[in-house]
């Protein structure tokens, strides 16, 4: 709010000072630059101290609790019903029911925490460790190839043609084009009537492992020599473990 006031100050300033030909334009100068240090002051004060910054911006006011909403809180900030249910269906949230948490911060936003139950289902709640996802590099822009990114990921044009010559695409008719970490080419043409097919390499990669898995099961059945079944049964174990990490990232 503090500077939302000096903005408007400031900015009245600056505009009584260009408009107004007779007026001491020295004054004007010396009004802004008060207001800007006094300011850039309190900005700091707000930097160093919780209680000026509390006794400045405020603090965030909850509004629901528990799935119950505080009506005392939202007369204080002045808010309606229909306000707050407005605000949740801006989180995806239409039952007040689902909400744990709901605090208004003092910018005027709605941050809302969601029951357990009613939190989106995550890798991590499934024990599943995920690798970290690495920004995608724009290999292609308007048609033209960016060689500074294919070096960043070790790529070369050669690829990038081949890569394209799977997806039945030409340089000049890519509006975009990324790899991502994986090194996977997509690519957005010009023309949005023509589909692209998706990059099969990690399904291929996926089925060819369960395939191999379904093999050495197969074998361990099938053999009688039991020193020979114990090490297909141990191979096949092997290979769902591997299976079982990759499966994260090969789903992707």
């Amino acid at each position: 709010m503090f500077e939302y006031i000096t903005g408007i100050t400031i900015g009245s300033l600056a505009a009584y000072i260009s408009l107004d030909l007779d007026a001491n334009w020295y004054l004007g100068i010396i009004a802004i630059s008060v207001w800007a240090f006094v300011s850039l002051g309190i900005e700091f004060l707000q930097m160093k101290s919780k209680k000026m910054r509390d006794f400045i911006d405020s603090k965030g006011t909850v509004l629901i609790k528990d799935g119950k909403v505080l009506e005392d809180n939202l007369k204080k900030e002045r808010l309606s019903t229909d306000d707050l249910m407005e605000q949740l269906r801006k989180k995806t949230v239409f039952k007040v029911a689902d909400v744990e948490f709901a605090v208004m911060e003092p910018s005027g936003d709605i941050n809302v925490l969601l029951t357990r139950e009613n939190q989106p289902l995550t890798p991590k709640h499934l024990g599943i460790k995920v690798s970290p996802e690495q920004e995608p590099q724009a290999v292609i822009m308007d048609g033209k190839i960016m060689d500074e990114p294919l070096a960043t990921l070790g790529l070369s044009r050669e690829w990038l043609n081949t890569e394209l010559e799977k997806l039945g695409a030409a340089i000049e008719n890519v509006f975009l084009g990324q790899v991502d970490s994986y090194g996977q080419l997509y690519v957005d043409l010009y023309d949005d009537q023509i589909k692209v097919p998706l990059p099969q390499k990690k399904a291929v990669l996926f089925s060819t492992l369960k395939k191999c898995e379904a093999d050495l099961m197969l074998f361990g059945l099938t053999t009688r020599n039991k020193k020979a079944k114990n090490m297909y049964e141990h191979c096949a174990k092997q290979m769902e473990e591997i299976i079982s990490e990759l499966k994260p990232v090969l789903h992707r």
